[in-house]
């Protein structure tokens, strides 16, 4: 076996070799000496050459001459040596040799493997960062599970939410329902991320959306005050309109059931149609109306609203439904009226009144708009009748033959007897039964005129009046055509009947007419209306009679002037005029004085004229000025508008 030299580490031999260095006074001689033969790294890397060299540079000539013979024979000792121990273990070097050959070759497997190892080194961390992650994401998801199935109870609480909110909803059990919503919306505050959370609350929704239209579709059906106050109550509780949102929402509703109420009704007969419409409207409008102001407040806001906020005056909201209903209800009624209602307009007009005045105590009168309406109609009625009777006036004077009619029929020669008729109407001229064209025209004006009498305002007096003057207008002509078709086949006694008959239309058809008017629009209300003294009524012209001047300008060519002069005296006129004179006589003067001439007809038709002076003048003067819509005091002396018998009188 060789033995084996135990050498110092690098660090160390660097150490003594400086030190045995330190010990030669001049290193940089060594180096050259020795330069060729030892390069300076080596010498100074060997702290034996150090000590080599110290010896030799302390030995004498001598030794250094025989040192290369003693170094020479102990270099063949020991090569000597060396081939000794290499015979003599020469099994141990080739084992050795073998053996460093068979680790080379493994040290070259083990640097193939590394290498490969080393190349999947980056693979393999990667699986393991999987599976670490893996490793986590099942432990995690156990732990989810373990959570899961010890908190399952209250998961399923959680799941089971939007059945339920359905199942409270179609059962009407709406204070469940809110209070499910809004448990809801506050997990959707603390966990809006989560995705059974968001399909909770978009189920949740779709409920709410269903609970909306159940509250709404109660609305439009006929429920109470009560069940509005608890519907509104949940809607607002749902927070999905704003106030003003809330009232349109709500009267939008009631007047849909409204409509469903009204559309019900049958609307062949206008009459029917309307009065049901009139109940209906009456009852549940007034209804809503009280609905409305239980529910909702008009005041004022006691907050003044932020700046910038745009603000809603939600009482015009109320206000302005109401109109339109109202409006709606009169376009209605003026509908029906217009279709036809008979003779039943004042029963109308008297459940139209009350309607309006039952509204009054909501503040929602409307009283003042029904007048217009009825007298739309009335006036449109009246002028449909009188254009009918005047067409048939037409049609019987192209068929009339002037024949002289019995005399039992009306004939002036016999005393006519006095009709027993009601206070406060008027009997038609017995007269008019000679002449059938006349007597059904009166007739079917009058039928017009009683048709007007169950709904006569005041403001149509200018209407009728001018419509009733253009029919007689149309009636002139209608006369004057026939006369124009006849006058070449006229015989005398025809000739006198047809002045007779244009003398009754004037004389008497005319004035009677004049006094229906009169009837219908007293002159006293007139000026009450007009805010004027009766005895200024005449200066606001033809207002409640015809102008018989113009009616009777266009005959005026047919009647003959006749007349027939007589004189009156006091006592003659005041024992024929005891109703004019029933009064006491007024000092007041009346002008003039002068003695009158009166016009007239008598009862034969013929003209006469009355020639009177002094207080038989004043008295016939007065009775004409009736006729003409004038009083006494509109002739009077304004200095002398006294009479101090006015308190004897009245008593």
């Amino acid at each position: 076996m060789a033995a084996t030299a135990t050498v110092p580490s690098t660090p160390a031999l660097a150490t003594a070799t400086a030190a045995a260095l330190g010990e030669v006074e001049d290193e940089g001689l060594l180096a050259s000496l020795f330069r060729d033969r030892f390069p300076e790294a080596q010498w100074r890397e060997r702290p034996d050459v150090g000590r080599y060299l110290r010896e030799l540079s302390g030995s004498g000539l001598e030794r250094l001459r025989r040192e290369p013979e003693r170094l020479a024979e102990e270099r063949a000792q020991l090569l000597q040596q060396t081939r000794d121990l290499a015979f003599a273990n020469y099994k141990t070097f080739i084992r050795g040799a073998e053996c460093t050959e068979r680790i080379h070759g493994l040290f070259g497997v083990v640097e193939a493997s590394l290498g490969c190892l080393l190349d999947r080194l980056p693979s393999f961390q990667q699986s393991c960062r999987n599976f670490v992650k893996q490793a986590e994401e099942i432990s995690s998801d156990r732990r989810m599970n373990t959570l899961t199935l010890n908190r399952h109870t209250e998961i399923l609480e959680i799941l089971e939410i939007p059945q339920l909110m359905d199942t409270c909803v179609r059962n009407s059990y709406y204070e469940e329902a809110l209070e499910l919503a809004a448990y809801v919306r506050r997990l959707e505050r603390k966990y809006s991320s989560i995705p059974v959370i968001q399909g909770i609350v978009s189920e949740v929704r779709q409920s709410m959306q269903l609970m909306l239209s159940q509250l709404i579709q109660q609305l439009r059906a006929n429920v109470q005050l009560p069940a509005c106050l608890r519907v509104i109550g949940y809607l607002r509780r749902m927070d999905v309109f704003t106030e003003a949102e809330l009232r349109v929402k709500f009267l939008q509703a009631r007047d849909a059931w409204l409509r469903s109420i009204l559309t019900a009704i049958p609307s062949e007969d206008p009459y029917f149609h309307i009065t049901k419409t009139i109940e209906a409207c009456r009852v549940h409008l007034f209804d809503i109306i009280t609905q409305y102001r239980a529910i909702f407040s008009d005041e004022d806001p006691l907050l003044p609203p932020a700046l910038g906020e745009n603000t809603v005056n939600e009482s015009a909201i109320f206000h302005g439904w109401v109109l339109q209903k109202v409006s709606q209800f009169l376009q209605v009624l003026e509908a029906d009226l217009h279709r036809g209602v008979g003779s039943r307009l004042d029963s109308l007009l008297g459940q139209c009144m009350y309607f309006g005045l039952s509204f009054s105590r909501v503040g929602a009168d409307f009283r003042g708009q029904l007048a217009p309406v009825f007298q739309r109609v009335a006036i449109s009625t009246f002028q449909k009748a009188i254009q009918e009777a005047v067409e048939k006036f037409q049609d019987e004077m192209n068929s009339y033959t002037l024949t002289l009619i019995p005399a039992i029929l009306g004939s002036s020669h016999i005393p006519p007897t006095a009709p027993v008729t009601q206070p406060g109407t008027l009997q038609p001229p017995m007269v008019l039964l000679d002449f059938p064209p006349l007597a059904c025209f009166l007739n079917n004006i009058l039928v017009a005129f009683n048709d007007l009498r169950l709904c006569c305002p005041i403001a149509l007096v200018q209407d009728v009046t001018r419509t009733l003057e253009d029919a007689l207008t149309k009636v002139t002509k209608v006369i004057l055509a026939f006369h124009r078709a006849e006058e070449a086949a006229f015989t005398s006694g025809e000739q006198e009947l047809f002045v007779q008959f244009c003398t009754v239309f004037l004389e008497d058809l005319v004035p009677y007419l004049n006094r229906c008017l009169q009837l219908l629009f007293p002159p006293a209300q007139i000026a009450q209306t007009l805010g004027v003294p009766p005895t200024q009524l005449s200066k606001y012209g033809d207002l409640g009679h015809v102008n018989i001047s113009v009616i009777q300008k266009p005959l005026a060519f047919i009647l003959p002037k006749r007349e027939i002069v007589f004189s009156l005296d006091e006592k003659e006129v005041t024992s024929e005029l005891t109703a004019a004179a029933s009064e006491e006589p007024s000092p007041v003067p009346v002008t003039p004085e002068s003695p009158q001439d009166e016009p007239g007809l008598d009862p034969r038709g013929e003209q006469v004229v009355w020639q009177a002076s002094g207080w038989a003048a004043r008295i016939i003067q007065h009775e004409m000025d009736h006729l003409q819509g004038c009083l006494f005091t509109d002739k009077m002396d304004n200095k002398t508008l006294t009479n101090i018998h006015w308190m004897e009188v009245n008593d």
